[in-house]
This record gives structure tokens, C-alpha cells and sequence, in this order.
């Protein structure tokens, strides 16, 4: 089997849960091609009392019929073929009462969702086992997941009648960091210099199926124009794949995720539903944390301001890319990417890609700032000064009584603070002290790819963060 990268902290929590002295119920949470069955295939070495998987469109017989198959391979027990989950369920009991150890019995249902076709009696049938049996049995171990977000959380984690809190333990998983990135990229022997493995995260993201497809002896320009530009590209069609297997009614969550596209800076919730005519309410809500589960989006607060001025923001790089430069545009140019390298319209992007990608690393710029330790807030900030209209891209409020204003900076070669951006820098902490009140010493940071230069300006600032330090951690 494939190595296993990073996951420490999930790997962690699964050892604990195998010591419980209670019946487990765990619910695997995360977007599609997060590695969420390679992580609990890889952790049990595929040694389970019991694994199935549903299969997608398939038919309630068809399921059936792989249950069956399994429970016999599994049982070594001739069980007949069942033509009710009722029924399955009640052969799976028989079989788990017939097992004699005393360490934990792991089932694992993958793809969950599937099983559960329109009237199949699939989740009533699967509810009753576990209240009537499994949840009283300390030996059992159950893991659930799948791709169909929606489901898992209404269904399971949300669900308000047999199987209302039922649900021990929870694992959400979230894509690569750029050090686990780049430990992936060398287990497979492709080497990239870390300038190039930070395009490709803006890019790709950490998902690990995406990162499987770059190939080694390449750079990552020649694989862009690949994967996505050659009109056979492997992830040209993959939006509208990863929406409508996560999402119920995907075309609703597809509409907010491209108004997010069109804002960098985000949209608060009335601004969305002006631009989508989706209706307010509660399915709205459900659908804005559903997409902020998967790691699509994510909500803040600009700083100083309330909980009714959140703002939500497109996070997910490969969407982010897919409609800026895929998305309804032909396929003319197989080498659009590499043509493009330096020249405004890359310039662009990769400046605000490369700001999501220092807000994913917060941990990392905390911890080069020597607060990883101190209570901190983190935000954004805009002036209400009409003549001067300072953005500020990250502001780290700290427990210790200082803010460090950060500013975010990409590019290919140190970054030069000439007179002009140093006398910007200083009207923006001026107006941020000023339209804040704050009392707290400010402290300038810049966040830049190769350092800052060392100029005479460079006096000004109190701390940097280099792009090889958020591959620290």
C-alpha cells in the first residue's frame, strides 16, 4: 500500500478510539479526494470484521447483492441473499455476535450515502441495529463516511430521530499543509523547488488525488497545461464531479461558490443572496456550513466588527482556479498556462492565491512570529475612508497588547520596499491606529516568497515571514 503522509493528529485520535471501553461510532468527515477511505484502509491494513462500500447509482438490489458478497467473504458463513436492509442487518448481528475476541470488532462503511436510495429502508434498518445492538456492545468499532456532505450531515450528524446523537466521534479532514505537500510530492520522487510546489498549491490545494496526478520530470507549468488545458486534461471536467457527489441540489452551492469567485475579499451573507436568489433561511445556513465543512469556503470577521458582519470567502484553490481560467473558456491553447507565466493576467491571480495561501498557513506564520503560544485573533481590515482605502490582509490581534499588520506579497525574487509602497504602508497602520482606536502597539509584517530586500526602508518593518517558513510545522 501506498505511504501514508502526515495525518498524525487523525492517526492519533483513531489509536485512542481503538482503546475506548465503550461502543464507537465515528463519522469521517471532508471533501471528495481527501484520502478519507485511504486513511482508515491504510491505519487497519485493511483488516476489518467487516467492510463494504456503496456503490454510486446502483440499484437497492444491486447493494443488497454487495452486502451479501461481503458478509460471506468476511463471515466464511454461507448466509443466503437478503432483499431487505432489514434483513442484512440482521445477519450482519448474527454474525458480529459470533466473533470472540477482546479487542475492538472495526466495521467500516464506506460510501454510505449510496446505500440509502430513495425508499430502500436503508437508514431505519441501519439506525435499529445500532440502537438495538451495536451501541451496547463495547467491542464494536464503527466508521462511516462519505462524499455526499449533504447526507452525512443531515442524515447522521444532524439527525433528529433514531440516530440523534448517536455519533461518538468525529474526524474532519482537511487537505495537505505545503510541508505534508511536499513530503507527498518526494514520496513519489517528483522534485519541484519549493517556489514551484507553492504555484502548485495555489493551484491543486493539498488534495492528495490531484497531487497524484503531476508527473515527475515535469514542472508544474508543463503540468497545469496537462491536467488542465489539453482538452483530455484529467481535471478539466472535475467541478462539477466534486459538487454533485458532496452536494444535494450542487447547482444552489455551485452559484454561491461562483459569486464568491467574482470578490476576493469575500461577500456577507445578504450580499450572496442578492447575487444568487437563493432564498434566506435555514437550508441556506445549512448549505453556507456545509461548504465551509469541505474546506470551500471559509467565514470571518473583519476586525473590530460583530458577528453579523461575517464574511465569507472562497478558499478552495482548484475552484478558484477551475473559474478563473477553465470554466466556459476553450481549449485552443495547450500550453496556456506556460504562456502566461509573469505576464498581468498571472500577476493577479497568483497575488491573491498566494494571500489564501499565507491565511491556510496561519499556524505556520504564528509560530515564525514566536507567538504560537499566545491567544491570538486573527481578521482582516478595511478603511471607511472614502479617499484612502486600505486593505490590510491579515491582522493578528494578540493577548500580549500588539497587532501585527501583515501585508502579503508575491513574488519571484526578493521583495523591494521602495519609497512609494513604504510611504502606503505607513498611511495604512496611521489609518488603521486612527479608525480603530486601538491602544495596542502595531507592528508591521511582511509576508513575501523570498524575504524583503534590505534597503533603507527596510528598517521600518518589525518582522517578516519567508514562503519556506509555512513549510515549517
Amino acid at each position: 500500500m501506498a505511504q501514508l503522509i502526515g495525518r498524525k493528529k487523525e492517526i492519533e485520535l483513531l489509536n485512542k478510539y481503538l482503546q475506548s471501553n465503550k461502543a464507537e461510532f465515528l463519522v469521517v468527515c471532508g471533501r471528495r479526494r481527501i484520502g478519507k477511505t485511504f486513511l482508515i484502509k491504510h491505519f487497519f491494513k485493511n483488516k476489518f470484521a467487516f467492510y463494504m462500500s456503496g456503490a454510486e447509482n446502483a440499484t437497492k438490489t444491486q447493494q443488497l447483492f454487495n452486502f451479501s458478497v461481503a458478509l460471506r467473504e468476511y463471515s466464511n458463513i454461507p448466509y443466503p441473499p437478503v432483499s431487505s436492509w432489514q434483513e442484512a442487518f440482521v445477519q450482519l448481528k448474527h454474525f458480529l455476535s459470533s466473533v470472540e475476541t477482546n479487542e475492538k470488532i472495526v466495521l467500516f462503511f464506506d460510501e454510505l450515502p449510496w446505500l440509502d436510495n430513495t425508499k430502500s429502508g436503508f437508514l431505519s434498518a441501519f439506525e435499529y441495529w445500532w440502537n438495538t445492538y451495536a451501541s451496547s456492545n463495547e467491542r464494536i468499532f464503527l466508521i462511516v463516511c462519505g462524499s455526499a456532505t449533504s447526507w452525512i450531515m443531515n442524515k447522521i450528524i444532524r439527525n433528529r430521530g433514531g440516530l440523534h446523537n448517536r455519533v461518538t466521534q468525529q474526524i474532519h479532514l482537511h487537505p495537505f499543509t505545503l510541508q505534508e505537500t511536499e513530503a507527498f510530492l518526494h514520496s513519489r520522487n517528483i522534485i519541484l523547488d519549493r517556489y514551484q510546489i507553492a504555484e502548485c498549491y495555489m493551484i491543486m490545494g493539498g488534495i492528495p488525488y490531484y497531487l497524484e496526478q503531476l508527473q515527475k520530470g515535469s514542472s508544474v507549468y508543463q503540468n497545469i497545461d496537462s491536467l488542465f488545458f489539453n482538452k483530455n486534461g484529467i481535471l478539466r471536467d472535475e467541478f462539477d464531479k466534486v459538487y454533485n457527489s458532496l452536494f444535494k441540489h450542487s447547482e444552489k452551492y455551485i452559484r454561491i461558490i461562483e459569486a464568491l469567485s467574482h470578490k476576493n475579499k469575500g461577500l456577507s451573507r445578504e450580499e450572496i443572496v442578492e447575487i444568487t436568489h437563493i432564498t434566506e433561511g435555514g437550508t441556506f445556513t445549512k448549505m453556507l456550513e456545509e461548504l465551509e465543512l469541505c474546506d470551500f469556503i471559509r467565514s470571518y470577521y473583519s476586525f473590530g466588527k460583530k458577528s453579523r458582519n461575517k464574511i465569507y470567502q472562497l478558499t478552495d484553490f482548484y475552484s478558484l482556479f477551475y473559474l478563473n481560467f477553465v470554466k466556459n473558456k476553450p481549449t485552443t491553447d495547450e500550453h496556456f498556462w506556460i504562456n502566461i507565466i509573469n505576464n498581468s493576467i498571472h500577476h493577479a491571480w497568483s497575488g491573491y492565491a498566494f494571500e489564501q495561501l499565507c491565511l491556510m498557513h496561519n499556524a505556520q506564520i504564528r509560530q515564525k512570529l514566536g507567538i504560537s503560544g499566545v491567544l491570538t485573533y486573527t481578521s482582516s481590515w478595511r478603511s471607511n475612508d472614502p479617499e484612502f482605502g486600505a486593505e490590510i490582509d491579515l491582522v493578528i490581534d494578540r493577548r500580549d497588547h500588539i497587532i501585527n499588520l501583515c501585508e502579503i506579497k508575491y513574488s519571484n525574487d526578493e521583495f523591494v520596499i521602495d519609497k512609494e509602497i513604504n510611504e502606503n504602508l505607513r498611511k495604512k497602520r496611521t489609518a488603521f491606529i486612527k479608525q480603530t482606536n486601538t491602544k495596542k502597539t502595531i507592528h508591521t509584517t511582511m509576508i513575501t516568497t523570498y524575504g524583503v530586500k534590505h534597503n533603507m526602508y527596510w528598517g521600518n518593518i518589525q518582522s517578516e515571514v519567508k514562503m519556506d517558513d509555512l513549510f515549517e510545522l
